[in-house]
């Protein structure tokens, strides 16, 4: 089984991923990562597409040891969708390529992909399931405040620019699976154990 494990900001995505993996066997690869991975497999491709406009603005997309600065990347793109489209262009097939390899890698286990926007990539068609792992939007809050170095301001853009998330996934036609995680892990767990019963006996 292939499972996507998704959710917005603090609605607690990563622990519903580690649950799958110490307490069902599962394996699991981190999206978030792999597209560190795949930028940096498509830097060419990213310094002859951005580097340009970036001289202009004065931003250093390039760190000194020749790797891409992400950071400035960002600061780069996300004021403007088309850019980000551009990006995305590039970044996501490598993207596909790390997934499928990774799940080559492990075939015949239980393998979870870890993704807030697999329903931008591919991989989306790979998955069995997608679990949506969401919590009331003050306790994300709580959680973001605790967890990230962020403003309130800041968290609420995020959260706002998330707010179609589980739209998006719709969208995609796969079978989709909420999870409301506002409890202790071992709740938690209770409940991805029963999401998992109901997506094997579909199948």
């Amino acid at each position: 089984m292939i499972l996507c494990v998704t959710g917005p900001m603090a609605a607690g995505k990563n622990a519903a991923s580690d649950i799958l993996c110490s307490d069902y066997g599962f394996v699991a690869t981190d999206c978030d990562l792999l597209v560190h991975s795949a930028i940096e497999n498509a830097r060419e491709k990213i310094f002859a597409s951005f580097g340009e406009i970036a001289a202009e603005k004065g931003i250093n997309i390039k760190n000194s040891d020749g790797s891409v600065n992400r950071r400035e990347l960002g600061r780069l793109i996300f004021p403007s969708p088309a850019l980000v489209k551009k990006q995305e262009s590039i970044v996501f097939p490598e993207t596909q390529k790390l997934i499928e390899k990774f799940i080559a890698e492990n075939s015949g286990k239980d393998i979870v992909i870890n993704a807030t926007v697999l329903y931008k990539i591919e991989a989306i068609k790979l998955c069995d399931a997608v679990i949506f792992v969401d919590a009331p939007y003050i306790l994300r809050l709580l959680r973001a405040r605790k967890r990230d170095n962020m403003s309130l301001s800041q968290i609420r853009q995020r959260f706002r620019a998330q707010k179609t998330l589980f739209l998006e996934y719709k969208r995609t036609g796969a079978d989709i699976h909420k999870v409301w995680n506002f409890g202790t892990r071992k709740k938690l767990s209770e409940k991805l154990g029963i999401v998992l019963k109901n997506a094997v006996f579909r199948g």
